[in-house]
């Protein structure tokens, strides 16, 4: 079993790094291999709209997206960790989720997916809020933790000191490994939901 982690921070090991690692501890002590992409640094552009993709089946910006797209069909799982910037998530993050999620046509269907969040002081919440809908629009369940998946700390030395915080990325962690193991479990034995496609409501008619 293996779940993909994406550190969207521009500091290899700041705020956002620690609590990943947090979780990520968790995660290889209950038996589930990961890989860490970091991208915050990285020069990764928004989607044009092109549809190449759908010709392709990847995106026709050669760069992390399509790197990641290779290993998130065979994942499990996705972790995805940002900084806050303006109550929201990086650019760069956004940037490659809009790029990473419609470019891939394979099923993500019970992929379990996890955001954290780290901020100085607030709009953590809405930053989680906005990355959680990339998960739910795609059959994808949403791991929960005993408080808002997020550290504090402008630092990541002041990450050390929020225990709450680091107690909420290793709840997290127990959480994402039991619920990639008990989907795996499920899958084997129900198989997957069915899910209806092809119905868009456009209001063609004017209405």
């Amino acid at each position: 079993m293996k779940v993909i982690i994406i550190n969207g921070s521009a500091r290899r090991h700041g705020c956002t790094a620690r609590a990943l690692r947090e979780v990520e501890e968790v995660l290889h002590d209950e038996g589930i291999k990961t890989i860490t992409f970091h991208i915050g640094s990285q020069d990764i552009r928004g989607c044009i709209s092109c549809h190449k993709c759908q010709k392709t089946g990847k995106c026709v910006f050669d760069d992390a997206v399509n790197e990641i797209a290779a290993e998130f069909e065979n994942a499990d799982g996705i972790l995805i960790g940002t900084p806050v910037y303006y109550a929201g998530a990086s650019g760069t993050v956004i940037s490659l989720l809009d790029r990473l999620y419609y470019s891939t046509s394979f099923d993500k269907t019970m992929k379990a997916g996890a955001a954290v969040i780290s901020s100085r002081r607030a709009g953590s919440t809405s930053a989680l809020d906005e990355l959680n809908k990339y998960f739910t629009l795609s059959h994808m369940p949403v791991v929960p933790s005993s408080y808002w998946n997020e550290v504090h700390g402008f630092t990541a030395s002041d990450v050390e000191k929020d225990a709450e915080g680091l107690q909420t990325m290793r709840n997290l962690g127990r959480n994402m490994a039991f619920l990639v193991k008990s989907i795996s479990l499920g899958k084997e034995k129900y198989g997957l939901p069915e899910n209806e496609s092809g119905i868009y409501t456009s209001f063609a008619d004017g209405l």
